[in-house]
Parts: C-alpha cells; structure tokens; sequence
C-alpha cells in the first residue's frame, strides 16, 4: 500500500499574535514542523504545541530558519557559514527542550522560507545547515525538497534524508518552487489542491505552473498551516488521500 507523511508549519504565532490553528491542525497531520523562534514562534508556544503533538502521537519536527522575525523568515539573508550553523544547532536545541519536557523528541529537521529555498542551490549554506544538525544530533533526519543541495549534502554526511512535496504551492518545470513573489506561486483552490495531493502521491507527479507534467517524489507531503482554510484543506487531503487508499502515517 503506498504510504504518505502530511507535514505542515505550526507554533507560527509570537506573544499574543498567532497565525496557525496548532490545535486542530495537530488532529489531522502526522509531523509538525515547528517554528523554534527566529521567523516565529517563542518559548511558550514552542512548550504548547510540543505538548499537544506529543499527546497526540504527532512527530515534532524543528522548524529552522534566518534569524528574520519581522519578514517571517522569507526574506533574503547571507549569514556567515559558522554563524548559519550555530543558530541551526541552537534552534534545534531549544525545540528538544520543550519537546523531551513533552515525553518526546525532536524527530527531524526542515529549514523554512528563505533559507529552504537557499539551501536548494547554495552548496555553501547548505553544507552549513548540515554542521548545524549534526552539532545537535547526528541522527536527526533532514526534510527537504528532491534534488537539493541540502539534501544531497545531508546524504554525503551520513544523515537520513526524507523528501517533500507541496500541495498548494506552483512548480516550476525543474521541480523547484515558483517564488512568491511570483503570480500563482500559492495554488488556492481547494478542489486543487486535494487532487494534487492525490497526484503526488500515488503516482510521485504533478502539473508545473506552465502546465507540464513533472516528477516530484516524495516521502512527505506539506499542507501550509497559514492558508486561509488550512485545517479544513488538510482534513479535506487526508480524507481523500485515505479514501483512494493511500495510507497516511509519518516517516519518523
């Protein structure tokens, strides 16, 4: 039976600002990656949503990212290699904190925004992310997109890789992210969306933004938590996904 991981970013809020419903989206996902505080979160919503993944069986993932707390982490930023991989194993290492306090334990790591784009092309931040994972933890798999630099680096560096796929995000015809600031880079329609999910899947293929089918296989399928509907959409997927047999658990 084909299998799949629903992952999707949560404990995006700060202070008395939230962004994802951590909740509700924790009863349909299987890996949470959560923000660690340099693009969002902070160490209160960190416990809480450790707390709520863990009692709820779901995979606790550390969510890494350029310390850019006011652009979300999805602005450009060139940081110093031995700087890049501090912070990582530093993010990483707050995130386990909260998540053994839980019963559990940081389960794998994925860079966001700016810095999971960087790392598909930039050997030298890519290899930085790596030092900083392996600073942390030796054995923590890293989730990344196919074919990436940081993914390719984590291989050579003896940690496991897991690929993903996004739902609701365009595609270029090389299997890369369309950039937000580009138009249709969010894909928005619901019924879409669930069908791509489907398409990736079970067949490791979807349509790019210029309409050519590509492949993108993938262990770990990525639903945004801060979608307009997000919660409603990942239930939507699962159903779908489970109902055509695909079978829905996580990769750690």
């Amino acid at each position: 039976m084909t299998s799949i991981d629903l992952n999707a970013d949560l404990g995006e809020g700060f202070g008395r600002w939230r962004l994802t419903d951590d909740e509700r989206l924790l009863s349909v996902v299987t890996s949470a990656n959560v923000a660690c505080g340099f693009h969002a979160g902070d160490p209160a919503t960190m416990r809480r949503v450790c707390e709520l993944a863990a009692e709820r069986g779901v995979r606790i993932g550390a969510q890494v990212s350029y310390r850019d707390l006011a652009g979300f982490g999805r602005r450009a930023m060139d940081v110093p290699p031995a700087e890049l991989a501090a912070e990582v194993a530093y993010q990483i290492g707050a995130l386990e904190v909260f998540a053994r306090a839980a019963g559990a334990r940081v389960a794998y790591v994925k860079p966001h925004g700016a810095l999971y784009n960087r790392v598909v092309r930039d050997e030298e931040q890519a290899a930085a992310v790596v030092d900083g994972v392996l600073l942390a933890d030796g054995t923590l798999p890293v989730l990344g997109l196919p074919g990436s630099r940081l993914l390719e680096l984590a291989a050579k560096a003896g940690l496991p890789v897991v690929t993903e796929a996004f739902a609701d995000r365009a595609y270029t015809d090389a299997g890369t992210l369309v950039p937000r600031s580009q138009e249709g880079a969010v894909v928005t329609d619901p019924d879409v969306v669930v069908e791509r999910s489907l398409s990736m899947a079970r067949s490791g293929e979807v349509v790019s933004l210029s309409g050519t089918r590509i492949e993108v296989r993938a262990r770990s399928l990525c639903l945004h938590g801060d979608t307009p509907g997000a919660v409603e959409l990942a239930r939507r997927v699962r159903e779908r996904l489970e109902a055509s047999g695909v079978r829905v658990e996580a990769f750690a």
